[in-house]
């Protein structure tokens, strides 16, 4: 008996895929669903208006928003706090470009302090964000 019988058990010879695919389409419909939540969370900067404005290539973006804050990117800093952190950005990439964008309400001096700060840190290239200005009719 034992010896006619042959072993249905052999070497697995596939890969089932299908629960991989499941388990990627169920992340892509999350990311799709939470992408715009995470978008309207952007840091909106009525910044002024120029005639002659350039888009800045690749560059690390400070902003000075209406209530005085910093933030380096998505992080909030003080003053000092950013001086510490360009000399450290500095010290892997010491042609680090920077993009200021400033609230068009804040006074100049408030801006000057903070440009000031970052040209004190070593940082060389800093460029002013603007808007493009409306084309006259």
């Amino acid at each position: 008996m034992g010896a006619t019988e042959e072993k249905s058990e052999g070497l697995i010879t596939g890969i089932n895929v299908t629960p991989l695919v499941d388990v990627v389409l169920v992340l892509l419909i999350i990311f799709m669903a939470t992408a715009p939540l995470i978008a309207k969370r952007a840091l909106t900067v009525n910044v002024p208006r120029a005639a002659t404005g350039e888009r800045a290539s690749a560059a690390l973006q400070v902003t000075l928003t209406a209530d005085r804050k910093i933030l380096l990117e998505k992080s909030v800093f003080e003053m000092a706090g950013l001086s510490q952190e360009l000399k450290v950005r500095l010290k892997w990439e010491p042609e680090l470009r920077l993009t200021l964008a400033a609230e068009e309400g804040l006074p100049y001096g408030a801006v000057v302090e903070l440009l000031d700060t970052i040209r004190a840190a070593g940082v060389k290239r800093v460029a002013l964000e603007v808007r493009p200005q409306a084309p006259a009719r």
